[in-house]
């Protein structure tokens, strides 16, 4: 029996089967465990997706009527509180997050926000008065039209679903974009439990949200080369997203891109209990198994306490509490996938092949005889190495020591991604000053939590183009038209 039976794409306002009836297996990463099966859409179901969603954009009050999608969001958010618990369960399941995640931005974060892009849009002035100016001899009287860009493409990852496509598709929503939003394999339930909200319990116009699962990149392809679609918003691997702006070039079509990270920790040089703190920090890797763009996977230290948080890391990352995702006390559980798993793995046997000191872990979680487990693992590294430089996305964590301050920034700079990062000190002036010299989109300062519904997220460099969340995040999706008439 599977756990989730209603698992259906929606199309076309239609909680529908893929053609053909064609389905793929969704396999619980915890216990390597068939839960049951994902529709698999084909590019025939994209192109009756990316049909209905040009129709009603063009042809629909959609697009124009803030009070309805305001209700639908709210409905949204309604609906999926409801079920939350059932949603849990196949978040966890399908997943392989810790439990204790889906309390915050796991699900129950994403959820509440739908009602937050509600009352953003309600009160967002969609025009505004630029006044009159005397132009070529004539006073003219020129406004400012906020317009929604017209059908989203959404390409969301596994590894946190519901934040991911929660906030594609409500804010494409709020602004009055039409939505074809493909999801991952791995967590496609996730995905097709919102359709079923939206087509059962909301006032959304069939058309205006299309939901697909699909086990190949065909749908995607799709998605991103159709001119019907304004623009694509894809979060995902770099590789994937310098993919998505050479199709999306030639159409002149915009790209909002969230890409990789390798982010760094720095721990100030006159922190009290330096080692300790560098330790703890170290051990954050570990939170989601690694599975975040934004998690802290370098640990710069001054070099003259290296030794000293090496011990402090060991102790710390052996001390993880990992397994079974559904035990509150575990902050980890596997990794995604097989594919993922063999992908860290890659990852920890290129680096020990490159020199890199091994601190702790270094391969497969032997205490459990299935599931995607790789033990908690750290190396000591020199900042070119390419431990320090790739994205891992697994509990792996790189200590690289630093000469003084001016050296802990040009190695924080030091990385072609520019996503995130921490600094802790006991000075909060002082690490102001160094977040302001940190070539990335967001930084943790001095224990500083930045990440909500309204503030700006995304990454500079090739950690991405664009912003997700807040004023800027919302205005991604917007066109501005100008509009003068004679004054007087």
């Amino acid at each position: 029996m599977s756990l989730y039976e209603n698992a259906r794409l929606l199309i076309d306002g239609e909680l529908v089967a893929a053609s053909g009836g064609r389905t793929f297996e969704n396999i619980n990463p915890a216990t390597e465990e068939v839960i049951g099966v994902v529709p698999d859409a084909s590019v025939e179901d994209a192109e009756r997706a990316i049909a209905a969603a040009r129709r009603v954009f063009d042809e629909s009050e959609w697009a124009t009527n803030h009070d309805l999608r305001a209700r639908c969001l709210r409905q949204l958010r309604d609906g999926l509180q409801e079920r939350i618990e059932e949603l849990r369960k196949i978040t966890v399941s399908e997943a392989g997050c810790p439990i204790q995640m889906t309390a915050g931005a796991g699900l129950e974060d994403p959820v509440r926000w739908l009602g937050n892009y509600a009352d953003y849009l309600e009160k967002f002035e969609w025009k505004l008065d630029a006044g009159v100016a005397e132009v070529m001899g004539a006073q003219t009287q020129r406004w400012i039209l906020r317009e929604p860009i017209g059908v989203f493409g959404a390409i969301t990852p596994w590894n946190v679903p519901h934040d991911i496509n929660m906030k594609k598709l409500g804010w494409a929503m709020a602004a009055g974009c039409t939505v074809v939003l493909k999801a991952a394999p791995s967590t496609s339930w996730c995905a097709n439990f919102l359709g079923e909200v939206i087509a059962t319990k909301t006032d959304v116009p069939a058309g205006a949200v299309n939901i697909l699962s699909a086990s190949n990149n065909e749908v995607g392809e799709k998605i991103t080369n159709d001119r019907r679609v304004d623009i694509v918003g894809f979060t995902g691997s770099t590789a994937v997203g310098k993919r998505i702006l050479e199709v999306c070039a030639p159409q002149v079509k915009p790209a909002l891109l969230e890409l990789g990270g390798k982010s760094a920790a720095m721990v100030m040089p006159d922190m009290p209990g330096l080692p300790q703190v560098a330790g703890a920090m170290a051990a954050s890797v570990c939170f989601h198994a690694g599975q975040g763009c934004a998690i802290f996977t370098r640990l710069l230290v001054p070099k003259s306490e290296l030794d000293a948080c090496i011990d402090a890391t060991r102790e710390s990352m052996k001390d993880v509490p990992y397994g079974d995702p559904f035990d509150p006390a575990n902050i980890m559980g596997p990794l995604n996938s097989a594919i993922q798993r063999e992908r860290v793995e890659g990852h920890i046997q290129r680096a020990i092949s490159d020199g890199a000191k091994l601190v702790v872990g270094g391969g497969r979680a032997k205490q459990f005889d299935r599931g995607y487990f790789v033990e908690p693992t750290a190396f000591v590294a020199d900042a070119d190495a390419a431990i320090a430089q790739d994205e891992v996305f697994g509990p792996v964590q790189t200590l690289i020591g630093y000469e003084d301050e001016a050296d802990m920034i040009r190695i924080a700079n030091h990385s072609r991604y520019g996503l995130s990062g921490a600094i802790v000190g006991p000075d909060v002036e002082k690490a102001l000053d160094v977040a302001s010299k940190i070539r990335t989109g967001t930084l943790s300062v001095c224990g500083g939590v930045y990440y909500n519904w309204d503030v700006p997220f995304g990454g500079y460099k090739e950690s991405g183009i664009g912003r997700e969340h807040g004023d800027i995040g919302f205005e991604e999706h917007l066109e501005s038209k100008t509009i003068a008439v004679p004054a007087g």
